[in-house]
């Protein structure tokens, strides 16, 4: 019998791209056959775009009506997803009928958070789609109980967040633990600047409540495990919450952590000559201060200034990835008061391998915005973090990591202007690099968590088994249906 062949589906975003791209390495190694689809504009800048992709994997795209590979600076990104998804769906329809007329109809579709429509497009074609969800499984159950009669409460605990007025307000959802204001997502404040998620995120769960049938749970893929959200899997009984994570990268598993064996899929420009792992090997273990801040999060410069002069004050070497603004030429703004002293201690980088340095034995603490995929890999490679959360799901994640996984501290004290001063940030790296009881406890759980992350992803650990039980699920449908 033919493997299953799958379309994978995933929003041109480097959060979506990366983690999508290590889900399809795991159905590969399972046996199946992938199609990775995303926009044209990010497929052309993705590294390998000129490469034979790996045995197993091909590569589609569809249109987000910026096919040129140009999208403009201060882009309105509601009539952007407004196109996206009027393009997407006129050319992924195109792409599997394509596909079909050639003898090779897809067995499945999966898809990610921010395109409902391809499970749409999917629909209407008669194949059946899977939702693969790319952040904790507690943000999918807050968005869930949002839609599902609790957008008062949960909104208003939202707001009482940004207003400062509500730190110790508590809300309680069905089958979850306890959550104060700060854990709950940008998106849901009445203020929320990105008013096109909501709508989205809306679709999603109507698409969910749509496939209920009698006692058939719709299923949903989720990029976490077991061991790590016991409670957050369960808590809706309506759904069939399948934790298949951490998506990691497959060299992890095979213990080559520093080897480039993985698939790359990131959209920035890379330096060249950047020779960061030669200064790494050069550095004493748990010794090196790591800062990223994603692809979307950027510091100010008054930020940057105090993040430069608690690093002086530390002491210690730092890695720092400093990207460039869209639309810039130079790297400017990079610069601060305190580049003589800087340069003394560490180095400034446009771009790194993050897994590569995450698992770097020199790195001992990492300072983050606390998106989920740098979360978990945080969490696989057993580094403890200083959480600088900024929007969306990230203030979740950084009180999941103070407060439940404790393998981190959350930086919340900020001036009038919204910036955290150097003796905050200085206090809170000494505390996780120190050697006191909290960096030991610290250290101790990132080790511990790390263990269990790769164990569940492993052959045989809880992810594998649970994504191997839903393929032969979908197969036997299918055999069954034909």
């Amino acid at each position: 019998m033919a493997p299953p062949n799958f379309l994978l589906v995933t929003f041109p975003a480097q959060g979506h791209i990366n983690p999508s791209l290590r889900f399809a390495e795991r159905l590969i190694r399972i046996g199946s056959r992938v199609t990775f689809a995303t926009a044209l504009s990010a497929r052309r800048r993705m590294p390998d775009s000129q490469s034979p992709p790996p045995e197993g994997l091909s590569f589609a795209t569809f249109s987000d009506g910026h096919d040129d590979g140009v999208i403009e600076t201060g882009l309105n990104l509601e009539l952007y997803m407004e196109e996206v998804n009027r393009r997407g769906s006129e050319t992924l329809r195109e792409l599997i009928l394509g596909n079909r007329a050639r003898g090779t109809d897809f067995t499945h579709v999966f898809f990610t958070t921010l395109i409902p429509w391809a499970a749409e497009v999917a629909r209407s074609l008669g194949l059946r789609s899977t939702l693969v969800w790319i952040q904790p499984a507690t943000v999918f159950d807050i968005y869930y109980y949002y839609f599902h009669g609790y957008e008062e409460p949960i909104r208003s605990i939202a707001d009482s967040a940004t207003t400062g007025d509500g730190g110790s307000r508590e809300i309680l959802l069905p089958g979850m633990l306890p959550m104060t204001s700060g854990y709950i997502p940008s998106f849901f404040a009445s203020k929320n600047q990105h008013g096109f998620s909501l709508p989205l995120m809306k679709r999603h769960f109507e698409i969910l409540d749509c496939e209920q049938s009698g006692t058939v749970k719709p299923k949903v893929l989720v990029n976490t495990f077991e061991e790590l959200e016991p409670q957050a899997v369960k808590a809706i009984e309506e759904l069939d919450i399948i934790p298949v994570g951490p998506f990691i990268p497959s060299a992890f598993l095979s213990g080559q952590e520093t080897a480039h064996t993985s698939l790359g899929g990131d959209l920035f420009q890379k330096a060249k000559d950047l020779d960061y792992n030669s200064w790494l090997s050069k550095q004493h273990t748990a010794s090196v201060i790591y800062i990223s801040f994603g692809s979307f999060s950027l510091f100010s410069r008054p930020q940057k200034q105090e993040m430069a002069k608690a690093l002086i004050a530390v002491g210690r070497p730092f890695l720092w990835v400093i990207r460039k603004k869209m639309g810039e030429e130079e790297m400017d703004d990079e610069k601060t008061s305190y580049d003589e002293e800087l340069s003394k201690l560490g180095i400034i980088v446009p771009w790194c391998n993050q897994v590569e340095v995450l698992s770097n034995p020199s790195v001992g603490c990492f300072v983050t915005h606390c998106g989920w995929n740098s979360t978990s890999e945080s969490l696989v490679c057993g580094v403890p973090m200083v959480a600088f959360p900024q929007w969306s799901d990230q203030q979740t994640n950084s009180k999941l990591v103070e407060e439940v996984w404790r393998t981190g501290v959350l930086v919340e004290k900020a001036n009038g202007e919204g910036v955290v001063e150097a003796e905050e940030i200085e206090r809170f790296l000494q505390m996780v690099l120190g050697d006191g009881e909290k960096g030991r406890e610290l250290r101790g759980n990132a080790k511990k968590l790390g263990e269990l992350a790769k164990k569940a992803a492993k052959d045989g650990g809880s992810s594998d088994n649970n994504l191997r039980q839903f393929i032969d699920g979908l197969v036997k449908e299918t055999i069954s249906s034909e």
